[in-house]
């Protein structure tokens, strides 16, 4: 899910990134990091919305933002250190990006305090399908009647979900839709990145970006006293959300897209489970039902990408 923080994140290979030469067993590996990264947004995503029952939604973002950043600067100083530089032409896509990612990380957690975690975490397993057929429409990437067919029967299984005209949809199932497209378009536009902007850069400004504006929201919402607790529990979210981010650069790096994307689906089992042990949340049926149809549609257009570039 998303991470709402930084991202490449649940969704595309970043464009710094070179594939190397697949070895035997890199794609076992890639499995296990990309269901690493999973567990890691998802626990993320559970902290912040145990925390928030507590603690305003906009110094729990603050907070956690100022000790990813922390950890952003430790990590790139083992690499080289951070390189701040934009070049011209990837300011449009940066912008882009960040809008994105700010947009998406408000909306996306203020629907994780209103939601059952399973059910907006299942409403962004579409994401892969919108991105899809996002690059379609704005980049002219090749998109047959399979797999639009493919993304219809996602869509399906997300208002299977959400239900609208029931009783469990309201203004926070369009909020949670909203974060999907947000979320789209920072991925769509991360694509638009050279090699000469590195992934940890791209994640260095969204960091900020994100820690700023929570800075500017709770100005009106308020600050509390932090508890002991609550501070170790921001800090683990902030582990948990770089561990994610890490793994899922790592997955992408080592495995075959083919191989490893599918495992971006664990999050929707870990989310399950973390939202039955933590808040007693457990999805009724439409939910098991629709997220069936999103989770096999997303499948589906990852093989049918598979088949198409052994042909090509």
């Amino acid at each position: 899910m998303p991470s709402p923080l930084i991202s490449p994140l649940r969704r595309t290979r970043p464009a710094s990134i070179r594939p190397e030469p697949l070895q035997p067993g890199d794609n076992l590996r890639g499995a296990g990091l990309m269901t690493l990264s999973m567990i890691g947004f998802t626990c993320n995503d559970a902290i912040i919305k145990f925390v928030t029952q507590d603690m305003p939604l906009y110094q729990a973002i603050t907070l956690r933002g100022l000790f990813v950043m922390l950890a952003l600067v430790a990590l790139a100083s083992r690499t080289g250190g951070l390189r701040l530089r934009i070049p011209q032409a990837a300011r449009r896509p940066m912008t882009l990006r960040l809008i994105g990612e700010i947009g998406s990380t408000l909306l996306f957690l203020n629907a994780l305090q209103r939601m059952a975690i399973a059910d907006l975490t299942a409403v962004m397993q579409s994401l892969p399908l919108v991105v899809m057929l996002g690059a379609a429409l704005f980049f002219g990437e090749s998109l047959g009647w399979r797999r639009v067919l493919a993304v219809g029967v996602g869509m399906l299984g997300v208002l299977i979900i959400l239900r609208p005209g029931g009783g469990t949809f309201g203004i926070w199932s369009l909020v949670a839709l909203g974060a999907m497209l947000m979320v789209a378009l920072r991925d769509l536009s991360t694509r638009q990145f050279g090699r000469d902007v590195a992934s940890s850069t791209i994640a260095f400004y969204a960091a900020v970006l994100v820690t700023l504006t929570g800075l500017l929201f709770s100005l009106g919402q308020g600050w509390i006293m932090p508890a002991g607790a609550q501070i170790g529990l921001l800090l683990l979210s902030a582990a948990f959300l770089t561990v994610g981010y890490v793994s899922a650069v790592a997955a992408m790096r080592v495995g075959e897209i083919a191989a490893v994307s599918p495992f971006r689906y664990t999050s929707l089992l870990a989310a399950i489970v973390l939202g039955l042990v933590i808040f007693g949340d457990w999805p009724d049926l439409w939910t098991w039902v629709g997220s069936a149809l999103v989770v096999g549609a997303g499948i589906y257009t990852i093989w049918r990408e598979a088949q198409l570039g052994r042909r090509r």
